[in-house]
């Protein structure tokens, strides 16, 4: 099982740093349950990049829904698959957030534009909200149900975060993320933004994606000094958001042409700090 543990805890550092390095601050018996949740998140949202073509695309998220709707104890082969079987088990996690999840990330394989803000939050709520208060209810399942809601701020915050930092890299695919509603309200549509067209039309664009992942992380701000301590680990990617965010809107920095990394510094500060203070004022 040490072997198991390594390959999932590996896979986790290599694939989704951020996530890895806030694990860390989770008590020592909840990481590797969070290793496992984290590693799966890897993996699906992985899975357009690794195999390329739709329908086997489809197949490989068919694989995964079969691994978790199935019963008994046999192990499948698969670390991942394995450890996440068992962190559903122990910890009685819902089956459900797991089948809406891969649902969700069907989207990833095609090219279909997003349509609205709804369906751009409603992604958000069932992928990076979901794993949030998934971890949440590993850590203390008696208190994470009171915080589904902040859960769902927390994930559209860090999820629409995520897609702007990955723009490049969705624009060489040739898909768009950002809603055909927001893109039309700001003068331009889903095929100029794809191709770079669009001039100060897409900057528009952009600006409302950043305005709209901030209005999240503000609500999440506003309430996340309730947080328990307990519950802290699962929230703790938001840690690095608001820099992120900041990042993006430096003079000269849009996210339609490069991401905005943090240092490595940086990162583990900001970790470090809402680890041991929560969302107080640094």
């Amino acid at each position: 099982m040490a072997g198991t543990s390594n390959i999932v805890t590996d896979a986790v550092r290599a694939a989704d740093h951020d996530r890895y390095l806030s694990a860390l601050y989770a008590p020592a018996d909840k990481r590797g349950a969070l290793f496992a949740l984290y590693a799966f998140n890897s993996e699906i949202a992985g899975v357009r990049d690794r195999i390329h073509e739709p329908l086997p695309g489809e197949v490989r998220l068919q694989w995964w829904r079969d691994v978790i709707a199935a019963d008994g104890q046999a192990e499948t082969g698969h670390p991942i698959a394995d450890a996440l079987r068992a962190t559903i088990a122990v910890n009685h996690l819902p089956k459900i957030a797991f089948e809406n999840m891969l649902e969700a990330r069907i989207f990833d394989l095609y090219d279909d534009p997003m349509p609205s803000r709804t369906d751009l939050e409603g992604y958000c709520g069932e992928t990076a909200a979901a794993l949030i208060q998934l971890a949440a209810m590993v850590l203390d399942p008696i208190a994470a149900p009171g915080f589904a809601e902040l859960a769902g701020r927390a994930g559209c915050a860090q999820a629409i975060t995520g897609l702007l930092l990955l723009l490049p890299l969705h624009r060489r695919r040739g898909q768009c993320f950002v809603p055909t509603e927001i893109l039309s309200a700001a003068g331009t549509t889903p095929e100029d933004f794809v191709k770079g067209e669009g001039g100060a039309a897409v900057e528009r664009a952009l600006a409302a994606m950043v305005a709209l992942a901030r209005e999240h992380l503000n609500a999440f701000e506003q309430a996340a000094p309730t947080l328990p301590v307990s519950l802290r680990p699962a929230f703790l990617p938001l840690a690095l958001t608001r820099a992120y965010l900041d990042k993006m809107e430096k003079r000269g920095r849009s996210p339609l042409h490069a991401t905005a990394p943090l240092s490595t510094l940086r990162r583990h500060w900001l970790l470090l700090a809402h680890a041991m203070r929560g969302w107080t004022p640094l």
